[in-house]
């Protein structure tokens, strides 16, 4: 038997924006985009990763609650998630790529440790470490 995680879920505020900033900016493809009523089932992947999902979730109905949601949603908007990571090859030219494409970084190209990181947010407020690793690491 096969096992291993599929979709990660992240929250956002808006699909259509998210989907915008994922599939523009950075590069994902989508993977899934149906709706059952209100509710809408959205996935992307990243193009090197074709087994691994990423859901771009709206909370609310039929997982919260109202007043859940608007807890979740400030949370995000706030920066209090978990960061996700990106693992590029080259920080400094990823990190130009993608500002030249429009996303706001928080933290430009810093090198610690042997690699480089940069740190930037999507739309919704979740954060992302972007890091080269040590050369000789992979």
């Amino acid at each position: 038997m096969s096992q291993g995680v599929n979709v990660v879920g992240l929250y956002v505020d808006n699909q259509d924006e998210a989907l915008t900033f994922y599939v523009d900016k950075l590069g994902f493809k989508v993977h899934t985009d149906v709706r059952n009523g209100a509710y809408r089932w959205l996935t992307v992947q990243h193009p090197d990763q074709p087994s691994f999902q990423l859901g771009l979730f709206v909370p609310g109905p039929p997982v919260h609650d109202e007043a859940t949601a608007q807890t979740l949603r400030a949370m995000v908007a706030k920066g209090a998630m978990p960061a996700l990571v990106l693992s590029v090859d080259d920080c400094r030219a990823t990190y130009a790529r993608l500002k030249e494409r429009g996303v706001e970084f928080t933290q430009e190209p810093v090198e610690r440790y042997g690699s480089v990181d940069a740190g930037f947010r999507d739309p919704a407020g979740n954060g992302w470490k972007m890091i080269q690793a040590p050369a000789g690491s992979k």
